[in-house]
């Protein structure tokens, strides 16, 4: 595959602090790269590095001559003063553009219900984030850069980016760069993964779920004072591996060491324990919502966010809450908080409730600002039982990612991923009986959203999630209901898929309501689904199943082999039989680029067939 740019012993420093040392790497034809890391690691600047955006103190990004590199920043870039039309396609003609299919689909997956005529500084950050994902994805580039496009976008708009992303090029053409904390959406559109750490960068071959699997291997043979990120990780792979079955198409090599890895590893949580704890606590009442509707306020009065919407929650619980923007996601958890009242209907509150919310913008911690971090734990309480362990607060705190050092950072100083955890934190401590998230992987890295996921696994309560975190979803919650912005709650037994379909269907149907669309003026041909890019064609997924099951059998030959080999150069060791031994370790070492190659094309196999 031929190379596109790359960098060659990068080093970066901030202060005293050293963010990149001597970090070497490149992008070629057909990455898909996703890159992970803690914040503040130096994801972003790597990838403002790679993009020809700063310069490093010392080292090199060289690209070749002809590769054009897409770049959507972190921050809004977009001239406020430009119509939405205009910062897309400039002044081209609405003919001109229109005529092109691909610009057609990009603009009716992000920017079909956002005003064409508006003034980009009239629109909100989410609106903007989609104006300037389309206007970068509408240009011809080899190489695209992507610095956490899944903010501000909703569970359709991320399954619409992965589709394009997976569509537009073939397999051995162009490449992209991202970073992101939903880990969803690097699953399905990454086939290598960096992971930032330590001022280095460790690749890995695969999406998420391969990366957590090659690094639970490296942790395994790490240090005892890797021991407690090892368990997590592993924990984190038993989840993986047990979940849908999207992410066990694996190729069996991994699967297998999977397998072994975490055959001692027992459910993420005891759902019959939980629940009754959770029962013991509650009661068999918790929150009722009966017949409930809601008018709008202001310029949309005369509408309803709700209409005639019954819910009931169960002793233990754990409901994910799904929805298109604007559909009343975070006011439904105001209702059942009995922070609103409805305009009509009952909402039921038993005896024993004691509600905790986690919003979006983490207020509540201004009460608070003049306290360090492990001073308003401690204010709470100074031990807590978690999952039935006991932990001090300095150890729950530790749990979260905050070290023996942070734990003393006044609350002031944190960022806003370190507020979010420590709100979170603080609520847990409260020992509320049913738990409220508004979008609470807002801001948290990979390793942390994995702590916080631990953390919920052993809290017996009723639990709510409002996200458009699909992986948070399907890893803390049991049960999914939507809200589709025509004022109904319907549930979703067939979990996220199903919601994307039903949000299909409206689209096909010309049925769309929703929180986000009123107002639009966009031209018909951005709206309309255009033609994608087209995929591969059926004989090409015929070649492609034949060639993994060919693969599949002679990596079965080739393990055997492997097996012989060690076997034999066990023995030759014990007898001293050292040049012997030579001539098997050159035989395994063909016999590994041999298994390697094969790898690769299996790999490549999947890919064309999605799996």
């Amino acid at each position: 595959m031929a190379h596109l740019l790359g960098g060659e012993n990068l080093t970066v420093s901030f202060a005293t602090r050293t963010i990149l040392d001597g970090v070497t790497l490149g992008l070629e034809d057909g990455d898909r790269i996703g890159m992970v890391g803690r914040n503040g690691d130096g994801k972003s600047t790597l990838m403002r590095l790679l993009a020809l955006r700063s310069t490093p103190d010392s080292g090199r990004v060289t690209k070749r001559g002809d590769v054009n590199v897409g770049y959507l920043d972190q921050s809004d870039v977009l001239d406020g003063d430009l119509t939405v039309g205009a910062a897309i396609v400039g002044d081209q003609a609405d003919h001109e553009w229109a005529a092109n299919p691909k610009i057609r689909e990009i603009m009716g997956g992000l920017v079909a219900d956002v005003d064409w005529h508006a003034n980009v500084h009239a629109l909100s950050g989410g609106q903007k984030r989609r104006v300037a994902l389309a206007k970068l994805l509408i240009e011809d580039h080899d190489v695209i850069m992507l610095d956490e496009p899944t903010n501000h976008l909703d569970v359709e708009g991320v399954a619409w980016l992965s589709r394009h992303l997976k569509t537009r090029w073939r397999a051995n053409q162009g490449a992209f760069l991202v970073v992101t904390h939903d880990r969803w959406f690097l699953d399905e559109v990454c086939n290598r993964t960096w992971e930032v750490h330590d001022a280095i960068v460790d690749p890995f071959d695969g999406g998420y779920a391969a990366y957590v699997l090659a690094r639970a291997e490296r942790d395994r043979s790490a240090s005892v004072v890797e021991s407690k990120r090892q368990q997590l990780v592993k924990k984190e792979l038993a989840w993986l591996r047990r979940g849908a079955p999207a992410r066990t198409s694996k190729p069996k090599f991994r699967i297998e060491a999977a397998n072994d890895l975490i055959a001692d590893v027992p459910d993420p949580r005891d759902s019959v324990a939980l629940s009754k704890m959770a029962t013991a606590r509650l009661g068999k009442d918790v929150l009722d919502l009966e017949g409930v509707s809601l008018d709008f306020k202001g310029d949309d009065a005369g509408r309803k966010l709700f209409d005639d919407v019954t819910l009931r929650l169960a002793p233990g619980q754990r409901l994910g809450l799904v929805g298109v923007n604007g559909a009343g996601k975070s006011t439904l958890l105001r209702l059942l908080n009995g922070e609103i009242t409805p305009s009509s209907g009952k909402v039921k509150r038993g005896k024993t409730v004691v509600t905790a919310v986690l919003s979006q913008d983490v207020k509540e911690l201004d009460d608070v600002s003049d306290l360090r971090v492990i001073e308003v734990i401690e204010r709470e309480k100074r031990s807590f039982s978690v999952g039935g362990k006991e932990f001090t607060a300095g150890q729950l705190v530790e749990q979260l990612g905050f070290t023996k050092e942070k734990q003393w950072t006044p609350v002031t100083d944190l960022s806003g991923g370190e507020r979010r955890r420590l709100q979170l934190l603080r609520l847990l401590v409260g020992e509320p009986n049913v738990l409220m998230l508004d979008e609470p992987t807002n801001d948290l890295d990979t390793d942390t959203l994995a702590a916080v996921e631990d953390v919920l696994d052993g809290w017996p309560g009723t639990l709510v999630v409002v996200s458009h975190d699909r992986y948070l979803l399907e890893r803390v919650t049991d049960s999914q209901m939507a809200l589709l912005g025509d004022g109904k709650l319907r549930g979703l037994p067939g979990g996220v898929d199903q919601y994307l379909e039903l949000r299909e269907a409206a689209l096909a149907s010309g049925a769309v309501t929703g929180g986000t669309s009123s107002g639009s003026s966009t031209p018909t041909a951005a709206s309309g689904s255009g033609a994608a890019v087209s995929g591969p064609s059926e004989s090409e997924k015929r070649e492609a199943r034949k060639d993994l099951n060919r693969i599949d059998r002679q990596l079965g030959k080739i393990a055997q082999q492997e097996e012989k080999l060690h076997v034999q150069m066990a023995a030759k060791s014990q007898s001293g039989d050292f040049d012997a031994l030579g001539e098997l370790n050159t035989k395994l070492q063909e016999l590994l680029e041999e298994k390697e190659g094969l790898e690769l094309e299996w790999l490549e196999a999947a890919e064309i067939l999605g799996e």
